[in-house]
């Protein structure tokens, strides 16, 4: 079932919009600020965001603006009651993928959901840079820095790290983690896993022994949410 985010204010369009939606086979979920969208965005894994213009606390093209700083790649439409051309323009160019104006026909908007979806790539976008906490990630350059400052994460924490974010919000085993990170076939020992968990929280996490950013699933595995 694909997941869908709406970062909308009005609660009648919320309810009507998380109706239809439903219906249709989706699981929606919603935020009515900017903030707080921005925050669920990019903490969990979404197939699709619906992002109104005008939110409380934040607007959608600051969130837009955010999500593509850090990296996140999920698609985005946008939501708006103003009909300017310019402001079509600076939503595009900020990363946002489709703009639909209020009002708008329900047919269309969720033919536009189906085609972005359908687009959307089956597997998460690898991810070349990412921000989180006070930390800034270039997987490219195999650099993680703290304030300008850099961490000394080795190629094996990097490609883990790399893993977690792109999966960010998921619960990955123990044993997914072995198959795609380190490429085993045969799971020599989980206990791999949880070492390189530990060294990587030591050197990212604020305070390692109360993690924020890689949380322990238990009977499961770990999670990012970061």
């Amino acid at each position: 079932m694909k997941r869908i985010l709406l970062v909308e204010d009005e609660p009648g369009l919320v309810l009507t919009l998380t109706d239809r939606l439903s219906k249709e086979g989706y699981a929606v979920e919603s935020a009515a600020d900017g903030e707080s969208g921005l925050e669920r965005a990019t903490r969990e894994a979404f197939d699709l965001l619906l992002l109104d213009l005008m939110l409380p606390r934040m607007s959608g093209f600051d969130v837009c603006r955010e999500l593509r700083r850090r990296g996140i790649e999920t698609p985005v439409v946008m939501l708006t009651a103003r009909g300017q051309v310019v402001d079509k323009v600076v939503g595009l160019k900020l990363g946002a993928d489709d703009y639909v104006t209020k009002p708008f026909e329900m047919a269309e908007l969720l033919a536009r959901v189906e085609a972005h979806l359908r687009r959307a790539p089956a597997v998460p976008h690898p991810v070349e840079g990412y921000v989180f906490g006070d930390l800034r990630v270039d997987f490219r350059k195999a650099e993680a820095l703290r304030e300008g400052v850099a961490l000394d994460l080795s190629a094996r924490e990097f490609q883990l790290l790399r893993y977690f974010v792109e999966h960010r919000g998921a619960t990955l085993t123990r044993e997914e983690l072995l198959n795609e990170v380190w490429g085993y076939n045969s799971m020599p020992s989980t206990r791999t896993v949880d070492v390189h968990v530990a060294w990587l929280r030591q050197k990212i996490e604020p305070n390692p022994r109360h993690p924020q950013f890689i949380l322990t699933v238990h009977g499961m595995g770990y999670k990012f949410a970061g």
